[in-house]
């Protein structure tokens, strides 16, 4: 317990980073590893991450994030993404579940019906939301998981999303939510932490 408060408290936004910390595959799929446990509504894994870490195409990110010097100075660049259609994957996530024999037959079609139909008849605007959501949960955990690998991370909203799109070739199908940079944390930067509120402020019992 005492650990999961000290990774809460110590995982902070990154405003700058050293250089020259490179972080590999290896050590970004080891976080990975962990974010794959995020929750997501009916288990359809919404999110995807596009890890950018050569110069040049930072650099092209970094002109779509209004030039945020942190998305230079960064290890790597992550972009999260939501697909606006991951109910049309419900029967493929289901069919472990089928073949192990927890759902039967009817209750595993019964189950990719529902998902789907959900999905559908809420239209565009929910797929949207939907991915927003779930995708944005992952990313939570993504900064959680890397914050406890010795990573620190800076979630970011400043981008242009289409230019985004653009530089990586993101299809329409999959709305970019956020931008974390991850590296080591240039600590000489660290401003103080903000205000908080008090619990008082923003839990309200209804009792």
């Amino acid at each position: 317990m005492t650990e999961f408060k000290a990774l809460i408290k110590e995982r902070r936004s990154a405003s700058n980073f050293l250089p020259d910390h490179p972080i590999s595959k290896e050590e970004l799929n080891k976080i990975f590893e962990m974010v794959k446990f995020a929750p997501s509504a009916f288990n359809l894994q919404h999110a995807n991450y596009l890890v950018v870490t050569d110069n040049e195409d930072k650099e092209k990110l970094r002109a779509a994030a209004y030039g945020q010097y942190k998305v230079f100075s960064s290890s790597a660049v992550i972009i999260v993404t939501g697909d606006k259609l991951a109910y049309k994957d419900a029967a493929r996530i289901n069919e472990g579940l089928l073949m192990l024999g927890i759902l039967n037959k009817q209750e595993y079609d019964h189950e990719v019906e529902d998902t789907t139909s959900l999905y559908i008849n809420r239209g565009e605007i929910f797929q949207r939301d939907e991915a927003i959501r779930n995708a944005s949960l992952s990313a939570m955990m993504f900064m959680l998981a890397a914050k406890d690998k010795g990573w620190d991370t800076c979630p970011m909203i400043g981008f242009d999303s289409e230019a985004v799109k653009d530089v990586l070739n993101i299809s329409d199908e999959q709305e970019v939510v956020m931008m974390i940079t991850i590296g080591k944390e240039k600590v000489s930067s660290r401003r103080p932490r903000g205000y908080r509120k008090p619990v008082d402020e923003f839990v309200t019992y209804i009792d």
